[in-house]
This record gives C-alpha cells, structure tokens and sequence, in this order.
C-alpha cells in the first residue's frame, strides 16, 4: 500500500499557464494606468520569474532598470504595494471570464486525488486573491485541504519554507506527500523539503534547469494533448500521467 497521503500543487504554470499572458499582461496594463511607459516583454519577463514574488519583481526592475519616472527607496516601496494590489484586481478580472484555461489534465489529476483519498494543497508564491480566484471558481468542485498562498510565508520560492509549512500544517512526514511544479524554482523548494516532485514544464520553463525533478512531462496530459516524458519512469504510462500511477511510483 501506498504511503502517499497528499499531492501539492504550484499554481501559476502548473494549473493555469499564468505567467506570459496572465501576470505579465497585467503587470503592463498597471504599469500604463498608473502612468508608466514600462512595458515587460515576453524574454524579459521570463528573466524576472527567476524572482519569486511580483511585488520582488517590480522591486528588482527598479533597482536595475529603473521605472519611466525616478524615484525614492521610500515612493518606490509604496507604490509597489499599491501596483500590485491593481495587478492582482486586473489578475483576477482575466482568470475570472475564463480567459485562462487551465492546463491539459490538471483538473482530472485533481479529481483523480479527491478519489484516491488524498489531501490537496495549493503551495504558491502568487497573490492570495489570485489563489483563491482559482481554488473557490475556476475549481470550485475540488476539496483543497490547505491553500498557501503570498506572504503565508517569510522566505518565498527556491527557499522551501512553503513545503515545511504544508507538511507541517497536515501533519506528515516528506515521504508522504509528492509535489506538482514548473520551475526550476519551484523544484528546489520542494526538493528543499525533502519531497518527490513531478515536473511539469511550459514554454516559459521548459529551458529551465529543473533536472532535480523525479519525473518531467510536458504536462499531465489528456486525450487531446497527452504528454511527453521526458525523465523519469512511469509504469503503463500512455501520455496520460495518473495519480496512482504516481502514488506507486513515489510510495
């Protein structure tokens, strides 16, 4: 019998591919209302996700590029709190008229760990709104047992205080749980924690080193888009990952 109890799930890049054309797009629409000419390109914004957090990001895009107008240590951090609480409104907006599909078999993997009697918890440096725009709409038919989200935490993604905390919070061990992520990022906070991890890769981290992974696909995959394996050893695999498949494999 299998010793998994719980799977945990990134969020952005993982459930939904968010990160091209749902933050960056948002992150460019708050720019121009608050009366800013920066505007983050596709490369770019792909370069400012090795920074985990948006209010980080913008932080970071000051300090080395600057902002189309100068500003102080002190304007800079209270604009940023205010930037990003719009990007987040705006984030929302896109996720909430289902401009954002999710990712191919992300929702049946989840339905298939509600079946097998596993605990499901969102592990994830974006917004809490964000989080819960997904969690309580997008997926309202799925029990999440835990949802982390932003600031729950003092040290975000590679660090993997995120991980400790699920664990802590549902009262198991590492070898009870496996990890749904994306990013090189991702992959070593989980791994930080001692977890197993699947990896399921997008265009903005398929470059990335996330060979830490246990198994990397290409997605989870469903009959319209099965996946690609591209590490790891999946028993019956048909280009459709399953839970149990999992379960035996990281049990």
């Amino acid at each position: 019998m299998s010793k998994i109890k719980a799977v945990f799930f990134d969020q952005d890049g993982v459930i939904i591919d968010t990160e091209r054309d749902g933050h960056r797009v948002s992150f460019n629409m708050t720019f121009k209302e608050f009366g800013f000419t920066d505007e983050w390109s596709v490369e770019y914004y792909h370069e400012l996700l090795q920074i985990a957090g948006g209010k980080e990001r913008m932080k970071h895009h000051w300090k080395t590029k600057g902002f189309s107008k100068p500003m102080s240590e002190e304007e800079i951090d209270n604009l940023v709190k205010e930037m990003h609480k719009r990007k987040t409104a705006l984030f929302v907006e896109l996720i909430e008229t289902g401009k954002l599909p999710l990712r191919a078999g992300i929702h049946r993997f989840m339905k298939e760990a509600m079946e097998a009697g596993l605990k499901i918890a969102i592990c994830t440096t974006s917004n809490e709104q964000a989080a819960k725009a997904i969690t309580e709409k997008v997926l309202s038919d799925i029990k999440f047992d835990e949802v982390l989200a932003g600031d729950v935490v003092r040290k975000k993604k590679p660090d993997p205080e995120i991980y400790n905390l699920a664990l802590s919070k549902l009262g198991l061990s590492p070898d009870e749980a496996f990890v749904v992520e994306d990013s090189k990022n991702g992959v070593n906070a989980a791994k930080g924690a001692g977890l197993k991890v699947i990896v399921t890769t997008n265009g903005y981290t398929e470059k990335e080193d996330v060979k830490a992974g246990d198994v990397i696909v290409s997605s989870l995959g469903d009959e319209n888009e099965k996946a690609q394996l591209r590490k790891g050893e999946i028993n019956g695999f048909d280009g459709v990952v399953h839970v149990k498949q999992l379960m035996e494999l990281f049990g």
